[in-house]
């Protein structure tokens, strides 16, 4: 690791993507090249990096660089790596790191929806997801219950973007994912009827009059299916549960309507997952 900086002046250019670059200024920041965006702790920045991910710089505190980064380090000997205290480093950015690193990569071209579902038999869709936690403890539990991949709605956070990537615990870099693009794939208009014509059964999560059960023989033995989760409080919108094969409902207990989408995720997967069309 000799590539070491230690940071003394908090307006160096290289420390923007840090300190003073939001999210989306980041995503943007080389267009029409792809963007940047932020990895924080090593577990999430070693899986991004399995996955193939280009990192530009690290910012380490000098108290891990020992500890849990020095792997990571030791595998990018050439990037530059700002250090410091933690208490510099909480005034640079503002907020404490989380296990006292992060890594700032370059973003990849993001495949196109028929890439992503060529090889997969239970996909998840998000429709308009919008808080980050929400979007990372989805991947998280998609990665751990056998989804294949992940289908987004352009008004979904950014499952790259820190906070989503740090929950789902790196899963972001190994669960395969794309947007669906609003001008040539429009959700759900276009975007259902590509699936359908990619055999997949649409079952979209919702509390409706003529819903199944999650556990329903006829979800059991669908070979493909798309499993489409809604936004946080509303929920999908009645044009897309219109279009879906299944309106399905997870029972619920003690006057409780709903699980948070997070939460009813997780249930869906371990139920509805590619495990079930091997029984």
């Amino acid at each position: 690791m000799s590539n070491i900086i230690e940071i003394t002046d908090f307006m160096a250019p290289e420390l923007d993507v840090y300190a003073r670059l939001s999210e989306p200024q980041l995503l943007h920041l080389h267009e029409p090249e792809k963007g940047i965006f932020i990895a924080e702790s090593p577990k999430v920045i070693g899986r991004a990096l399995d996955a193939g991910y280009e990192p530009v710089s690290f910012l380490a505190e000098d108290a891990h660089m020992a500890g849990e980064a020095h792997e990571i380090l030791a595998r990018c000997k050439e990037v530059p790596v700002y250090a410091a205290k933690a208490e510099i480093l909480t005034r640079l950015t503002g907020f404490q790191l989380t296990r006292g690193m992060l890594c700032a990569m370059q973003r990849r071209e993001l495949p196109d929806v028929k890439e992503i579902c060529s090889s997969a038999r239970r996909i998840a869709v998000l429709e308009n997801v919008v808080n980050p936690t929400n979007v990372g403890a989805i991947f998280r539990s998609a990665a751990a219950l056998n989804i294949d991949a992940i289908l987004l709605t352009p008004a979904c956070s950014d499952p790259l973007y820190r906070r989503a990537a740090r929950v789902s615990m790196g899963t972001v870099f190994q669960i395969p994912w794309t947007f669906f693009d609003c001008k040539t794939c429009e959700w759900p208009a276009h975007g259902i009827p590509l699936l359908k014509e990619l055999g997949f059964r649409t079952a979209a999560m919702a509390l409706s009059d003529d819903s199944v059960p999650i556990d329903d023989s006829k979800l059991m033995k669908e070979e493909k299916m798309a499993i489409v989760l809604g936004t946080e409080g509303d929920g999908l919108s009645p044009t897309t549960i219109a279009n879906c094969d299944y309106t399905v409902r997870i029972p619920m207990a003690h006057g409780v309507d709903s699980l948070n989408v997070a939460a009813a995720s997780a249930v869906a997967f371990w139920q509805l997952g590619s495990r079930s069309s091997r029984l």
